[in-house]
């Protein structure tokens, strides 16, 4: 038996990518899983119950939530991994207010409304999972990406949160934070870069894997084991904790 062998989890972001990979590996190991995101046809093809809603927004999470329950009975394992990156941001003083503003909702308040949905049937379980995606941006900023950079190191101060509020009840939270992985939306920020710079996308990964001593970026694959050890039985000892995966860097 796994560590997640009949618990029933939750996971945002889970039509592609980190999620997606995470969702795969949990069903492997004989959880039963609910994915959410916005994509129907990312989510439909992803093989797994899901659950589309916005997350933007208080009640797309209570749908988000209320709609797993009905599938599953009740949640053990949050994984929240959705989330807006920051290819579309710029410089502090030219940022756009309504970019810093759905950045946040996505970003930090969704998964502080996922969390408070979650809870209170955790902690009457005496059991819970809570493993929530920040990123390298968690503890080390990048250029023009204050809403991205500022979500990321908010969500470390929800989990530790968490971790200190529900820790008497069996419950852990914790956090991954990748750095660069060649998902979607790491793509659209290659694009980005890439244009702006006037150079190839190629040219831009080559330059993210150099900052990392394999000379590559982690895959989805790396990131998704670090959550499934986290959303596991054998990770009791572990609670308020933010685990790099950045193959060594860092920056």
């Amino acid at each position: 038996m796994s560590g997640v062998d009949g618990r029933n989890a939750l996971v945002t972001g889970g039509g592609r990518g980190i999620g997606r990979v995470t969702a795969d590996l949990l069903a492997a190991r004989g959880a039963n899983v609910v994915c959410v995101a916005r994509n129907v046809v990312e989510l439909g093809n992803s093989g797994h119950a899901f659950v589309a809603a916005d997350l933007g927004t208080p009640e797309g999470c209570l749908q988000a939530v209320s709609e797993a329950e009905a599938h599953l009975g009740y949640i053990d394992i949050l994984i929240c991994n959705h989330g807006i990156g920051s290819a579309h941001e710029r410089v502090v003083w030219e940022q756009d207010k309504d970019a810093w503003q759905e950045t946040m909702r996505v970003n930090l308040d969704a998964p502080f409304h996922l969390s408070r949905l979650v809870l209170p049937g955790m902690i009457e379980r005496q059991y819970g999972r809570l493993v929530y995606t920040g990123s390298t941006a968690s503890l080390v900023p990048e250029y023009a990406g204050s809403a991205y950079n500022s979500s990321k190191h908010g969500l470390l101060g929800l989990m530790r949160s968490v971790a200190v509020d529900a820790g008497e009840f069996g419950i852990t939270a914790n956090a991954v934070l990748p750095g660069w992985v060649r998902t979607e939306m790491a793509e659209r920020s290659a694009r980005h870069e890439a244009r702006d710079r006037g150079v190839s996308t190629d040219e831009v990964w080559a330059e993210r894997a150099a900052l990392y001593p394999p000379r590559r970026v982690a895959t989805p694959a790396e990131v998704a084991a670090v959550i499934g050890f986290l959303a596991s039985e054998e990770a009791s000892g572990v609670n308020g904790e933010a685990i790099r995966v950045a193959l060594g860097s860092t920056v």
